[in-house]
């Protein structure tokens, strides 16, 4: 690469291919895509302007002049539409050739382009990786806020290089990364970070909490959730053309069967009848919501801790172990698992969010804004296809590091079984006090995040199970 391709690179604010901005009445503009409308709002007439040069790109570095209030606009209806895959960014070198385009993940992202110490070493994430995307090759990584497809193939012999840690200033004596701007962004997306000598190539990444993920947990868990990536996720039925669906039931293995209706059944049994009373429960009787003292019950007899214990002094070949058990099975005694409750209807208990201090057996108001709330609410609404928002939304999050502080290479794996056991503990506990309940597949991670504060790999939903009061006309499904 010679110095020049990189030299006063630029980068340009784009729609992506599919995706068109219609002026409505009154200076409001909106999105159309996938006989989709999104409506952004109301725009100067200066900004209605710019925007119909979103179509071919608008350049927003070097910028014209920051203060102009109609690119302001231009970059707020840009992170709006980077909410929902319909904008990327295009980093376009002095020959007019794009070199890279970025591709948001996260809402309301938009790149910046941090000053680069050429004297600072960086080095290539370990959670990094190049894969192919049709015919394109995209460089990925589950703690980036973007994608970054490479639009010159030279870039990922470019990128190998850093594998090891690396200066500007000797990429660019080299011939790689002569410009200091595509450095910047992958900075900025964190696909790169500054090499520490004193930590080493994997503790200079990030805190400690970092420092317990391998490479596959931390993307199946950024990747099979909501909040940190833009595919199409739920019941999408994207194979349904493709190949028939596989049968219900498998087909019988050939050979001898071994008869077991001879023998007596469980018909007598109170905990299989439980079983076989249990069944999902999208709807639910907001005339009579959900009081807190079920509320309470529930959690004393699915979640609360039971004993406390400590095993082993550290001084031999496994380190000491502090154990607090609840009444569900956790592999290795780690019970990494605690809950949190978006409140929307009970009797006794104020809509907000609340964690279960399953210790102290008590709820732990914690402050969200009610958007943040109704956000919460309306996803599960959404993933169970209910007509009403539950009741109560509760968020099963794990402390990762619990688990990934002793076991290796199946860490985030072990989590989700314990995911399962609660939630059928809680279905039990729901069946028997006559309450319904319906587990949720996904959620937003990234709104987790900002409502606790707390960083997503430190803490984090894994699953969501909805409650409230059984209604008299059902709504249930065995699932």
């Amino acid at each position: 690469m010679s110095p020049d391709t990189h030299a006063h690179a630029r980068l340009l604010l784009q729609l992506c291919p599919g995706v068109s901005l219609k002026e409505e009445a009154g200076g409001i503009l909106s999105a159309r895509y996938d006989r989709e409308t999104l409506p952004l709002g109301k725009f100067s007439a200066g900004a209605r302007s710019r925007a119909a040069e979103l179509a071919s790109g608008v350049q927003i570095f070097p910028a014209r002049a920051r203060d102009a209030p109609e690119d302001k606009e231009i970059l707020d209806a840009g992170r709006r539409l980077a909410l929902h895959g319909l904008v990327e960014y295009r980093l376009v070198g002095a020959d007019g050739k794009d070199m890279a385009i970025i591709e948001p993940q996260m809402r309301d992202y938009a790149p910046r382009l941090p000053h680069i110490d050429e004297a600072t070493p960086l080095v290539l994430s370990r959670f990094a990786y190049l894969r192919r995307r049709g015919e394109d090759m995209v460089l990925e990584s589950p703690r980036a806020n973007a994608a970054v497809m490479l639009c010159d193939a030279r870039l990922a012999s470019a990128l190998a290089s850093l594998a090891k840690p690396r200066t500007a200033a000797e990429l660019r004596a080299e011939g790689m990364f002569p410009g200091a701007e595509l450095l910047a962004l992958l900075c900025d997306c964190q696909m790169l970070h500054p090499f520490d000598a004193g930590k080493g190539l994997r503790a200079s990444e990030g805190d400690d909490a970092l420092l317990l993920w391998e490479f596959h947990d931390l993307l199946f868990h950024a990747r099979s959730t909501n909040g940190r990536h833009a595919n199409p996720t739920g019941g999408l039925y994207a194979h349904a053309r493709l190949v028939p669906q596989p049968p219900a039931v498998r087909p019988a293995w050939p050979g001898p069967a071994i008869d077991l209706t001879k023998f007596p059944g469980a018909s007598d049994s109170a905990c299989a009848a439980l079983l076989r009373a249990r069944h999902s429960e999208r709807v639910y009787d907001d005339q009579h919501p959900i009081t807190l003292a079920e509320v309470a019950r529930l959690l004393d007899g699915a979640a609360r801790i039971v004993s406390r214990q400590s095993i082993g002094d550290g001084g031999g070949d496994e380190p000491g172990l502090d154990i607090a058990a609840r009444p569900y099975p956790s592999g290795g005694a780690s019970y990494e698992l605690e809950l949190y409750l978006a409140v929307g209807r009970c009797e006794g208990l104020p809509r907000g969010f609340y964690h279960y201090d399953a210790e102290r057996h008590a709820l732990v108001a914690i402050a969200a804004n009610d958007r943040q709330l109704g956000a919460l609410i309306d996803d599960g609404q959404f993933a169970m296809g209910a007509p009403w928002p539950p009741q109560i939304l509760i968020t099963i999050a794990a402390r990762f590091g619990r688990v990934s502080w002793k076991y290796s290479g199946f860490a985030y794996a072990l989590i989700l079984k314990h995911v399962g056991v609660l939630m059928q503990t809680l279905y039990l506990m729901s069946t028997e006090m006559n309450l319904g309940a319906c587990a949720i597949g996904v959620g937003d991670i990234d709104l987790f995040s900002r409502i606790t504060g707390l960083p997503f790999h430190v803490e984090g939903p894994v699953g969501h199970m909805a409650i409230g009061s059984r209604a008299a006309d059902g709504g249930s499904d065995r699932l």
